[in-house]
C-alpha cells in the first residue's frame, strides 16, 4: 500500500461521527498486541494548554535521556505530525504499514457498525508506532474531556488537567464543575497534576482525591511569570524540594503554569522509571520546547502573531500576552469552527482597529458572514491566505497583525512562512519517476507523467483549491501538473509537481500575479525557487558570488581525521596561514570533536583551546568561523574575532540563535539527530533529502524569528550525522534541493566514511575532491574541507565549467 492510499483511508474514517467510550480503542489495541504495555504513558487533559504542556513535558523528558513518543492533535499540515518520536514525525512507510495491518480489522468491525473512528484509529496508530520505535515513555494529549476519550484506553503512570473552561458542553456537561469531573477521570495512583482553580479545582479534588496543584502562592508548585524578554518568557518554578528558573519560547503567564504542570509530571515520570529529571534538564528542555501556532511571533515590523486560541479562555490568554507588546493599530484575522462560542471569543480578544474574517478549508469551519455577527464593522475577507495578505498589506511597521480563532486557520496562515518549493534535478526517466512517486502521485499518474518531467520540475505543497488552479493554468500553458493522490474531507494540503519549460514557468508566474487564495504568493515563491527575474545577491560574503571554501582547523586531541595535529597554538596558526594561501575563504576553528562516540568537552576547556587561535588568525585574509555547540563559547569566540558561528547541533543550545542575532553574524545550522552522534542511533527516513529539509525548516524559522535574515542562516544537511552511507550520498547528489529553504547551503563531506562504500577509502583525499566538485556543480555555497588546495581547485573547475566566459579565453 502506498502512503497516499493509506492516508486517504484514514481520512475516510472521518465519515464516522465522534463518540464517547474507550472500549472500541481498547479492542483495537488488543488486536494490535497491546503495544501500550511496552512503555509508560502520560495523559495530559485540559481545556487550554494541554498541547503546549505535552510538548514541554516531552522535551524535558528527552533532555533527561529518555526516548519519548508524543501524540497530539490536531495537526497543522500533515497527519504524521500527530505522532512523533524524539521530535521526528512518523515515517510515511510506517503509516502505510499500520494501515495495512489494521484495515482488515476495521473493515470487519464496520460490517457490524462498530468501526473505529478516525481519532480512535489514529490513537491506535500512535501507540503502535511508539512500540515499533521502542520508546521509554509516551506523552498523550487527550482529545476531548477525559472519561471517554480514546487516549483513556491506556493505563497512565502520571496525568494532568491543565485548565478547565466551558467547552463541548453537549458532551462534557453544562458547568465548569461537570467538565472538570469528566477531565479528572484521567487520574492515576499518583497525584493528579492540575493548574485549575475555583469550582473546577474543587470538582477535581472530589473526583480524583489526591491532587498536586500548580499556580499561585498557595499551590504545591508555584509558577511565576517574569514577563517577556525578547521573544521568550521568563519563568520561575518552585516545588517542595526543587526549583527551576528558565525561559520559554511560549509567551504568557498561562505558559508558566503549563510549564509548572509539565515539571511536576516530569518528576513523577522520572520517579516511576528511575531516571533523574534534574532542574537543569527541565530548564534546557523547556527552553527548546517550541510549539508552532501557540502565540508564535512570525515577524516584528509589523508584529505578526499566530495563535490557535479557539475558545474564550484561550482568547483571553492571547489578549494578556499581546498586552506585553507595544504596537499602534491591531489588525485581527479571525476564523473559527461552527461549534465554538464566537461571541465569547470576540469579547475576550483585545479591541482591534481592523478585523478580517475568513474561513479555512475545513468542513466544520464557520462562514465569515456568520462570524460577522460577533464583531463590529468587520471585513469579510473570504479565504485565509487572502485575509492574511490583506491584513499585512494594511499594517504599518508599528502595527500588530494577529491570526487566531482556530488551529486550522493558523495552519493555513503559517504556510506563508514555512512553504518550500524544491527544485528537482531530473536528468532521466528514473529520476522523474522518483520525484513523482515521492509526491505520492498514483502509479498510473507516475507512468503517464514521467516522460514530461525531464526539464524544469518543481515540487511544492499547497491547499487543494490552489492545486486545482495551478493545474488548470499549467496545462493551459502547455506544461504539466501532477497532484498527490491524497484526499481528505478536511482539505489537507497536497503535494504538487509542476513540470514545464522555463518559459512556461515564467508565464505561469505572470498569470498568478493578482490572483486570490494566496496564489500570488505561490507565484512569488516559484519565481524565487527557479531564479526567474530574481536579482543576484549583493556580494558581501564569500559565498554570495560562488562556492566558498571553508578550511577545517581542529585544535583538539581527538578529531577523527587530524586529532592532535594542530593542538598547539603555533601549529594551528601556521596551518591556518597555509590554508588561506591555498585558497580558503573561511577558517573554521573547532575545539570539541563531534566524531561518533566523542566525549563532551566543558565550555571552559573548549574556549581555552580555541580563543588564542581565533585571536591569532583573525588578521588573516579570510573570515573566521567557530565550530561549537555552546552559546557561551560562541559569544567569547565572537569577542575574540570570529565572524561566523558553525553549530553542528542545529541550535540545540537555545541561546545560540540569540547570540548570532545579537552580533548579527552568519550562523551555520546543521541537521543532526544528536552531536556527537551515537554510533548505535538509527534514524528512519522516507526521503532523506526532503525529511532533512522539513526538519531544517523549523530550525531556520527559529533563527529568523530571533532576528537573522535568511542570507545569514547557512544550512548544512549534516552528511554522516545520523545518516547511512547511502543516505549521505543522496544528500550530496541532491544538494541543490536545499535551495528550497532560501538559505546558503554548506556541504561538509571531507574524509567522511561514506567514501569507503564507493571503494575510495574512508580517508580518501581524491574522493573528497570529487565530492567537492560535485557539490559545487550542484549548487553548494560553501564546502567544508580539511585539504584546501585540491578542493579549491575542484571548485574553480566546477565554476569554469558552469561559466566559461568568466575565466577568459
Amino acid at each position: 500500500m502506498q502512503y497516499h492510499e493509506a492516508a486517504a483511508w484514514l481520512f475516510d474514517l472521518r465519515r464516522h461521527s465522534p463518540r464517547t467510550g474507550v472500549e472500541h480503542t481498547r479492542a483495537l489495541l488488543d488486536h494490535l498486541g497491546s503495544p501500550d504495555d511496552a512503555y509508560a504513558c502520560v495523559q495530559v487533559a485540559g481545556s487550554n494548554g494541554k498541547g503546549s504542556t505535552a510538548r514541554l513535558l516531552e522535551r524535558a523528558l528527552r533532555e533527561a535521556g529518555l526516548d519519548v513518543g508524543l501524540y497530539t492533535s490536531p495537526h497543522l499540515h500533515d497527519v504524521r505530525e500527530r505522532v512523533r518520536v524524539d521530535g521526528r514525525k512518523m515515517p510515511k512507510r510506517a503509516l502505510a504499514e499500520y494501515v495495512e495491518t489494521v484495515e482488515p480489522y476495521v473493515t470487519e468491525r464496520g460490517g457490524t457498525g462498530a468501526s473505529p473512528t478516525f481519532f480512535e484509529t489514529v490513537t491506535g496508530m500512535a501507540l503502535w508506532e511508539f512500540a515499533r520505535q521502542d520508546v521509554d515513555v509516551a506523552v498523550l494529549e487527550v482529545g476531548i474531556g477525559g472519561r471517554y476519550d480514546a487516549t483513556s484506553a491506556v493505563s497512565p503512570v502520571a496525568s494532568a488537567v491543565t485548565s478547565v473552561t466551558m467547552e463541548h458542553a453537549d458532551l462534557l456537561g453544562d458547568t465548569e464543575a461537570e467538565i472538570a469531573r469528566d477531565k479528572a477521570q484521567v487520574a492515576t495512583d499518583r497525584p493528579l497534576v492540575t493548574a485549575a482553580t475555583g469550582e473546577a479545582l474543587d470538582a477535581i479534588r472530589d473526583e480524583a482525591g489526591d491532587v498536586l496543584t500548580v499556580g499561585g502562592d498557595d499551590a504545591d508548585v508555584t509558577a511565576t511569570y517574569g514577563g517577556r524578554e525578547g521573544l521568550e518568557g521568563a519563568v520561575s518554578l518552585v516545588g517542595p524540594d526543587w526549583g527551576v528558573d528558565t525561559k520559554l519560547p511560549l509567551l504568557g503567564a498561562h505558559q508558566a503554569r503549563n510549564a509548572g504542570v509539565a515539571a511536576a509530571l516530569a518528576r513523577q515520570v522520572g520517579e516511576e522509571l528511575g531516571v533523574e529529571t534534574s532542574p537543569a534538564d527541565l530548564a534546557r528542555g523547556f527552553r527548546n520546547a517550541h510549539w508552532p501556532g501557540r502565540f508564535e511571533p512570525m515577524g516584528t515590523d509589523p508584529l505578526v502573531v499566530l495563535d490557535g486560541a479557539h475558545n474564550p479562555g484561550g482568547c483571553a490568554g492571547l489578549a494578556d500576552t499581546l498586552a506585553e507588546f507595544e504596537y499602534d493599530d491591531l489588525h485581527l484575522v479571525f476564523g473559527a469552527m461552527t461549534d465554538k462560542d464566537h461571541a465569547g471569543m470576540a469579547a475576550a480578544l483585545p479591541e482591534a482597529d481592523a478585523v478580517y474574517l475568513c474561513r479555512p478549508d475545513f468542513e466544520r469551519a464557520e462562514r465569515p458572514e456568520v462570524l460577522a455577527e460577533s464583531f463590529a464593522d468587520p471585513t469579510v475577507a473570504g479565504n485565509v491566505p487572502d485575509a492574511v495578505d490583506t491584513a499585512l498589506a494594511a499594517a504599518d511597521e508599528g502595527d500588530a497583525v494577529v491570526v487566531c480563532g482556530s488551529l486550522f486557520v493558523v495552519a493555513e496562515a503559517r504556510r506563508r512562512w514555512t512553504a518550500t518549493e524544491i527544485p528537482k534535478r531530473v536528468p532521466d526517466l528514473d529520476a522523474a519517476e522518483a520525484v513523482l512517486a515521492d509526491a505520492d502521485v498514483t502509479d498510473a499518474g507516475v507512468w503517464r507523467m514521467r516522460g514530461k518531467g525531464v526539464h524544469r520540475v518543481l515540487k511544492t505543497t499547497v491547499r487543494p483549491r490552489q492545486a486545482s488552479y495551478l493545474k488548470e493554468e499549467m496545462l493551459s500553458l502547455g506544461g504539466e501538473c501532477a497532484t498527490s493522490g491524497l484526499t481528505s474531507q478536511d482539505r489537507e494540503p497536497v503535494d504538487v509537481v509542476l513540470m514545464g519549460t522555463l518559459a512556461q514557468f515564467k508565464r505561469l508566474v505572470g498569470k498568478l500575479e493578482g490572483q486570490p487564495y494566496g496564489l500570488e504568493r505561490v507565484g512569488e515563491r516559484v519565481r524565487e525557487a527557479l531564479g526567474i527575474r530574481t536579482p543576484p545577491a549583493e556580494a558581501g560574503y564569500p559565498w554570495d558570488d560562488g562556492t566558498a571554501v571553508m578550511g577545517i582547523l581542529n585544535v583538539t586531541p581527538d578529531s577523527f581525521h587530524d586529532g592532535g595535529e594542530y593542538e598547539a597554538r603555533e601549529a594551528a596558526v601556521e596551518r591556518a596561514a597555509e590554508m588561506v594561501a591555498a585558497g580558503a575563504d573561511i577558517i573554521d576553528v573547532g575545539g570539541e570533536s563531534t566524531r561518533p562516540g566523542a566525549d563532551p568537552v566543558p565550555a571552559d576547556e573548549e574556549l581555552a583551546r580555541i580563543e588564542p587561535v581565533i585571536e591569532a588568525v583573525s588578521d588573516l585574509d579570510a573570515l573566521v568561523s567557530v565550530d561549537t555547540r555552546k552559546a557561551a563559547v560562541a559569544r567569547a569566540a565572537l569577542d575574540a574575532g570570529a565572524d561566523i558561528l558553525n553549530d553542528v547541533s542545529g541550535l540545540e543550545d537555545p541561546e545560540m540563535r540569540l547570540v548570532a542575532a545579537e552580533y548579527d553574524v552568519p550562523v551555520v545550522v546543521m541537521h543532526s539527530v544528536e552531536a556527537p552522534v551515537d554510533p548505535d542511533t538509527e534514524v528512519e527516513y522516507d526521503d532523506v533529502v526532503e525529511d532533512t529539509i522539513d526538519q531544517l525548516t523549523e530550525r531556520v524559522l527559529l533563527a529568523e524569528k530571533a532576528g537573522l535574515d535568511r542570507s545569514r542562516i547557512v544550512v548544512d544537511p549534516g552528511i554522516g550525522f545520523g545518516k547511512s552511507a547511502r543516505e549521505s550520498f543522496e544528500l550530496l547528489g541532491r544538494v541543490g534541493e536545499f535551495r528550497a529553504l532560501g538559505c546558503p547551503v554548506l556541504v561538509g563531506h571531507s574524509h567522511k566514511s561514506l567514501f569507503a562504500h564507493a571503494e575510495a577509502g574512508a580517508e580518501s583525499y581524491e574522493a573528497t575532491v570529487a565530492g567537492t566538485a560535485l557539490a559545487a556543480e550542484r549548487g553548494a555555497d560553501i564546502v567544508r574541507v580539511h585539504d584546501v588546495a585540491g578542493n579549491a581547485a575542484a571548485v574553480r573547475v566546477a565554476e569554469a565549467a558552469d561559466d566559461p566566459d568568466a575565466f577568459g579565453e
